[in-house]
């Protein structure tokens, strides 16, 4: 609400500027224009914010019922392993509240800066996941959507940066025990997978290709080959960069879905030249938008058919 009332102050402020400047003398108007320029750069700091979700300034959505029954819940995950205490969302599917059955993971990755929130209120992942669900091309699946870093400007990549924070520690140890205990959830690697969009699409490929005795297949929309930050221990130019990692160790048994808007061109560089360096047994899928650049109109077209794809690399839910 915050965000379009923003507008409005400015719109307020700019008339009664207009209509009382020969009413005022000076000490008058120099409020309304100081009140004219606060509003300005308060409104325009309040856009900027709700593009990139740095602080977020609202919950996220309510959770659905009636028609499709899924749940978003929000819990607080204490990495026993990391030493970080972050949020996170947790998605249920309709199914998780009539059965017994165990289900596939899927983490999903948000961009920085940014949120979680990113994908409950701008890309509107719970009625995409709702819809993938419930007309068969999904599997019924737990997705979790963990906060990546403590502090909402400082850019981790999923890395364990040196005297930062263990963000990959936190990703891949502590958020799967987290789930592990509290979810019916699937144990075994084959369960489990993970997605992102922009710097959460690098996360999902160095994650899987560091990690794939814990994750089988990862999804990126609009990702790219290298972190793009100082990790502090030059990992950031060899094991922590998907492309070195291709070129000079062996590749896993694992699969990778790569997707791109073509006007966007560092994604589009980038995942080209992974798809072309990847070998079996490492397998790779990918998928170009035609318009669109590094943004949500993207992300948006991408989700189902990420969503879809990384439900049929991943083993299906027990009875």
């Amino acid at each position: 609400m915050t965000v379009y009332l923003a507008p409005a102050a400015v719109l307020l402020t700019a008339a009664l500027l207009a209509s009382c400047w020969n009413r005022l003398r000076w000490a008058g108007r120099s409020g309304l224009v100081l009140a004219c320029v606060l509003s300005v750069v308060t409104g325009a700091a309040l856009q900027v914010n709700d593009l990139v979700q740095a602080y977020p300034t609202s919950g996220p959505p309510a959770p659905a019922s009636g028609i499709t029954g899924s749940r978003m819940l929000t819990v607080s995950v204490p990495g026993k392993a990391s030493g970080l205490t972050l949020q996170m969302y947790v998605y249920l599917p309709a199914a998780y509240r009539t059965g017994t059955g165990r289900y596939p993971v899927i983490e999903a990755l948000h961009g920085y800066p940014g949120s979680p929130q990113t994908w409950l209120r701008r890309l509107r992942v719970q009625s995409y996941l709702d819809q993938e669900i419930a007309a068969g091309r999904m599997a019924p699946t737990v997705v979790l959507f963990p906060y990546q870093t403590p502090r909402r400007l400082l850019d981790t990549e999923c890395t364990n940066l040196r005297n930062g924070p263990p963000a990959e520690t936190f990703l891949t140890v502590d958020v799967p025990a987290y789930a592990r205990e509290h979810y019916r959830v699937r144990a075994g690697r084959a369960a489990w997978g993970l997605t992102g969009y922009s710097a959460g699409g690098f996360c999902s490929i160095d994650l899987l290709l560091r990690h794939p005795t814990r994750y089988a297949a990862a999804a990126s929309m609009s990702g790219y080959a290298s972190p793009g930050i100082a990790i502090g221990d030059g990992s950031e130019k060899t094991t922590n960069n998907p492309g070195w990692r291709l070129r000079h160790l062996p590749q896993p048994a694992v699969s990778l879905w790569l997707g791109w808007a073509a006007d966007d061109r560092q994604s589009a560089r980038d995942s080209r030249r992974l798809s072309s360096e990847s070998r079996a047994p490492l397998s790779v899928t990918t998928a170009v938008v035609a318009h669109g650049g590094h943004s949500d109109a993207v992300w948006i077209q991408m989700e189902p058919p990420a969503f879809d794809w990384l439900s049929a690399h991943l083993a299906r839910p027990l009875p």
